[in-house]
């Protein structure tokens, strides 16, 4: 799995529209091979991002848990210690 997938289920603060967008946009990146896609390409895979930006939204409002929130600072802050510790061998 890609290390730059960020979990954007159960934040406090909670996740905003432009972040949902913007993991659609990496995902459909990901799978297609394009940072940019070509003029050709570029309404399937504009589709692409707005259908899975769709599916985000409606996974995320159908997910339930009794787990509190996660706090974006701390998840951040925990992230970088993991990445600093990785690359610093």
């Amino acid at each position: 799995m890609c290390r730059n997938i960020k979990t954007i289920y159960n934040l406090e603060p909670p996740v905003t529209d432009d972040e949902m967008r913007a993991a659609a946009l990496q995902f459909v990146r990901k799978v297609s091979g394009f940072n940019t896609p070509s003029k050709a390409n570029e309404a399937a895979f504009f589709a692409a991002v707005d259908a899975i930006t769709e599916i985000e939204t409606t996974l995320l409002n159908s997910l339930t848990t009794n787990a509190p929130p996660k706090n974006r600072i701390e998840e951040e802050a925990r992230a970088k210690a993991r990445s600093a510790q990785r690359f610093a061998r």
